[in-house]
């Protein structure tokens, strides 16, 4: 093992187009990093701390952004708006025809055009969110100095941020190496390590040994299945009808159709924070209002979000829900069981067409169960792990560990890619 990677380093050391790829992802990661430190003006630091200590959910969202929301940085709300305006497409396919038919059927063209319409979407998704995060830190006192013009400029200044940063993700999607909004995110959740490691060590107690040992064991095990669920899949052999054309014979050979496990990927939870992001929004704009009745039901709306029990169980049961919701937009049997039918392949003791289709779908509810399941226990992993140890400041980020275990896969799955073609 330790002679191949040596060798696949070599190699792309001596590859010069993968190094420089390499370079450029790392050069447009340290440029992220160096805005996520420029803060907008008028913060009350001591006020942020406290409110960002006290509200566990702006915490999960502070870790996305790099550290940027923590110091109300330009690049505060990180990718989070594109990620929406993502998702918000990929839902609008059931809703709209014409939308599934460009993203299926026109090939790369189609897909090309139904990103551009998510980019166009994230720009108001970046105003509004930018805005409704200053009104609340506003209320909350964080933010001395807001006058009407200071308010429009910092929000411009915060929603050119978000957009900068989609414009460098896909810019390292084309020029480097990975996905480039998932490596923005992946130096987000590893540029906070330091401060939660320093946060553990000044908290140290002795008497909490067998607690942090505990915690280094399950967080082994977390890594692990992550690594399992994320690579595992169902395989569906496939035969392809034997054709005779002249004098040659095609077909008559045997593969099969990949099920993964966890065909959403990421995507529920993220969908999931951004469903319960917006009532505590609201709940927040709303506490100090002067109509009647209208107070009281955000303070109460607010008091349940802020119970862990409610928020994980609400939390669980959207990310469950979501991956059912997501797998069924991106999989479906029918179109599956049509294009195996076009090219003479069929499942062995399956009729090609309906039936293929609908035991193409018992497979997917199936599996999907588990992929579900797994990313709910993953989603809710810090409130479990907080109400088991007492310990705040040690929480396992199950989230933020499927996204980094899930990035540097897909990265090293490319770059062994790369130096396997010119390895050949």
């Amino acid at each position: 093992m330790i002679s191949s990677f040596i060798r696949k380093w070599k190699l792309i050391w001596g590859d010069r187009t993968l190094f420089q790829r390499i370079l450029f992802v790392l050069a447009i990661l340290a440029l992220f990093r160096l805005l996520a430190a420029i803060p907008i003006p008028s913060v009350d630091i001591n006020a942020l701390a406290s409110f960002f200590s006290n509200n566990q959910f702006l915490g999960l969202l502070n870790i996305f952004s790099g550290g940027g929301l923590s110091n109300l940085s330009i690049v505060m709300l990180g990718v989070g708006p594109y990620i929406t305006a993502s998702i918000i497409m990929q839902l609008m396919m059931v809703l709209v025809p014409k939308l599934k038919e460009m993203y299926q059927e026109e090939g790369d063209a189609g897909r090309a055009r139904f990103t551009q319409y998510s980019r166009y979407l994230a720009i108001p998704l970046a105003f509004i969110q930018g805005l409704s995060f200053l009104l609340i830190l506003r209320q909350n006192g964080i933010i001395t100095d807001m006058s009407m013009f200071s308010l429009v400029v910092n929000t411009t200044v915060i929603a050119a941020g978000s957009i900068f940063l989609m414009w460098l993700g896909e810019v390292m999607t084309e020029f480097g190496v990975g996905n480039g909004v998932s490596l923005i995110i992946f130096a987000g959740i590893v540029a906070s390590l330091p401060a939660a490691l320093s946060q553990v060590f000044f908290a140290f107690d002795a008497a909490q040994i067998p607690t942090y040992l505990g915690f280094i064991i399950v967080g082994l095990i977390v890594i692990a299945g992550v690594v399992f669920i994320t690579e595992a899949e169902r395989p569906i052999p496939v035969t392809y009808a034997r054709r005779v054309r002249g004098n040659k014979v095609f077909g008559g050979v045997s593969t099969y159709l990949p099920l993964r496990v966890n065909q959403a990927g990421v995507i529920p939870i993220i969908f999931a924070l951004s469903i319960l992001l917006f009532p505590q929004v609201i709940t927040q704009l709303l506490a100090n209002s002067q109509i009647p009745g209208v107070s009281g039901v955000a303070n109460a709306v607010a008091a349940g979000l802020a119970n862990q029990w409610v928020y994980g169980s609400l939390y669980f049961i959207l990310v469950v829900l979501f991956t059912y919701v997501y797998t069924a937009i991106t999989f479906e049997p029918h179109q599956v069981a049509k294009n195996l039918q076009k090219n003479g392949a069929f499942i062995s003791g399956v009729r090609p067409g309906p039936a293929t289709a609908e035991h193409l779908a018992n497979i997917i509810t199936r599996i999907t169960f588990t992929g579900a399941l797994f990313l709910g226990i993953i989603a809710v992993l810090p409130i479990i792990v907080q109400g088991i140890t007492g310990i705040t400041s040690l929480a396992i980020g199950g989230t933020a560990l499927l996204i980094v275990v899930t990035v540097v896969l897909d990265v090293v799955k490319k770059i062994d890619a790369q130096t396997s073609i010119r390895e050949y």
